[in-house]
């Protein structure tokens, strides 16, 4: 991933989204996804603009069916928006930059 976007998997989500005090966008994708690849630069953009206030990670759902199953994933891209360890909101397919920018300043904590 990058120093901004890290990888989960079924094995650690409960530790790192569920119990999580930190608001998280989570990004189902796969790498076959044409729509996935195309949005990923803008969720690394976000993920840098958003650095220390929200937590961007990334669950492929070809190596991992547990939790996409659990949120009921039917298409790819779907970004999950956590606050407090729950779902909040959630935003299937492309969306523009300033889109999701306007959903993630909603729980955006405030820069110490």
């Amino acid at each position: 991933m990058s120093q901004y976007v890290s990888a989960v998997d079924d094995a650690g989500f409960e530790r790192e989204v569920a119990g999580s005090d930190v608001p998280m966008v989570l990004d189902f994708w796969a790498e076959w996804c044409p729509p996935c690849r195309a949005l990923a630069p803008t969720f690394e953009e976000l993920a840098k603009q958003y650095a220390g206030r929200v937590r961007f990670l990334k669950l492929n759902v070809d190596e991992n069916q547990q939790v996409p199953q659990r949120f009921g994933i039917k298409g790819i891209p779907t970004l999950v928006f956590f606050d407090g360890g729950r779902e909040v909101e959630r935003v299937v397919g492309g969306a523009s930059r300033e889109t999701l920018a306007r959903i993630v300043d909603k729980y955006a904590k405030v820069a110490a």
